[in-house]
């Protein structure tokens, strides 16, 4: 094959990871999030209007469990936004210790105190509902304790991020234990059929038909995109803020450097 001629620039190749990189810059991200956040904030405001007036108020009670029932249409999201967002956390990791994806460790920070809060949420509605169908408010079953487990993973990550006077040290431990703690996940989703337990099984499968109405289905799947829009908003917001503080920080300090050397 012949060479170019000499006038001629050979085309460049790209770097490995490229294509990652395309969606991990700052400037990108925040022109992305111009039109992103203002979608999901919409979403979520009317998926869970609709959703939760539906659920609480319209859909029918359970012929076994009653009104109590109704609490499903907050604590099955949370649920499976828990282990929604963990994932997320440890797919962050990867793309941190493997690829050094720019936004990786970034977007971890922000996850991290969501997905605790949804998954005290769901300890907390779990125990509301437990409390008048199986007369108290916690038991060490295995599903419950294997989501408490969760909850302390999820505060550990924090932790570990804050835990180093140079932050990337905090970032690749947290990414470490994010990805070990992974195996909480299918512990989780798998207990009520390794073990036996008060839990219920799940009513929403990949491989069986839904064990529910279609009118609590309905109202069900409706505030799960709620929620999950929600989750994703308030990710991309508070992902927004931490950018744009990290530049308010870089101009401020070269502005002191500029002052200092002019001084």
């Amino acid at each position: 094959m012949p060479s170019p001629a000499p006038h001629q620039k050979a085309e460049p190749v790209p770097p490995r990871g490229n294509f990652l990189h395309r969606f991990a810059n700052p400037g990108r991200f925040l022109r992305l999030s111009r039109w992103l956040l203002p979608l999901l904030s919409v979403v979520a405001l009317g998926a869970l209007t609709v959703g939760l007036i539906w659920g609480l108020f319209f859909s029918p009670a359970d012929w076994q469990q009653g009104d109590t029932v109704r609490i499903m249409y907050i604590h099955v999201p949370m649920a499976i936004l828990a282990s929604g967002g963990y994932m997320a956390l440890a797919i962050c990791g990867i793309l941190s210790l493997v690829w050094r994806h720019p936004l990786a460790d970034l977007a971890a920070v922000e996850i991290g105190p969501v997905g605790a809060t949804i998954t005290a949420m769901c300890l907390i509605t779990g125990s509301l509902w437990g409390k008048p169908m199986w007369g108290t408010w916690w038991v060490w079953d295995a599903r419950l304790t294997s989501v408490l487990v969760l909850f302390f993973l999820y505060l550990g990550h924090i932790a570990l991020i804050h835990a180093f006077d140079e932050p990337q040290r905090g970032y690749r431990a947290a990414a470490v234990l994010a990805i070990a703690g992974v195996i909480d996940l299918p512990i989780i989703k798998f207990s009520v059929n390794w073990w036996n337990t008060l839990h219920q099984p799940d009513s929403i499968t990949l491989t069986h038909a839904p064990t529910m109405s279609m009118s609590m289905l309905g109202p069900l799947m409706v505030c799960m995109l709620g929620f999950s829009a929600g989750f994703g908003a308030l990710v991309v917001a508070r992902l927004k803020a931490a950018i744009l503080e990290s530049r308010a920080r870089q101009m401020l300090s070269r502005r002191t450097m500029e002052m200092d050397r002019a001084a």
